[in-house]
């Protein structure tokens, strides 16, 4: 018989696991313990290998993602070539990698899975995928309300 583990009987290595790829930041090899530091880290500019870092982990291919946060082509090979982004694009990167980050917890770590589910139309998001819902920061905290009803059993 097949059942699903919750979070008491998943295996702890697992939960450790799924608990660090979730600390703010991670997805972007970025190492803040507190929250501060981040905004610090986001006010001087994320270097741009965090974005690369974020699609490696991800496996979204960086155009995708740079199209999502709302910065043009041209702009982006200038990000890429001067290593670094303006404090509003860092701020966006670190939303989507927070996004990102939730999806993987809620599918507790499977990451194929939760990339997968970022960009399927969900219904409760008016049939947006939420990846690309998560482009403003309105849109972002829908989703972030989503992930929380679904995992409290909550299907909308």
């Amino acid at each position: 018989m097949s059942q699903t583990l919750t979070r008491k009987h998943k295996p702890a290595a697992l939960r450790a696991a799924v608990r660090s790829h979730n600390r703010n930041g991670s997805s972007l090899g970025l190492s803040a313990e507190r929250t501060h530091d981040l905004i610090r880290k986001v006010q001087a500019g994320l270097p741009f290998k965090s974005l690369e870092t974020l699609s490696h982990k991800s496996g979204i291919p960086e155009t995708e993602l740079a199209a999502i946060l709302g910065i043009p082509h041209r702009t982006f090979a200038r990000r890429k070539s001067s290593g670094r982004f303006a404090p509003d694009e860092s701020e966006r990167l670190l939303r989507i990698a927070r996004i990102f980050e939730q999806a993987v917890e809620l599918f507790e770590g499977d990451i194929p899975s939760a990339v997968a589910w970022l960009r399927s139309p969900r219904n409760a998001l008016g049939s947006y995928p939420p990846l690309e819902y998560s482009s403003t920061e309105l849109g972002a905290r829908e989703v972030e309300n989503l992930i929380g009803q679904l995992q409290h059993g909550i299907f909308p």
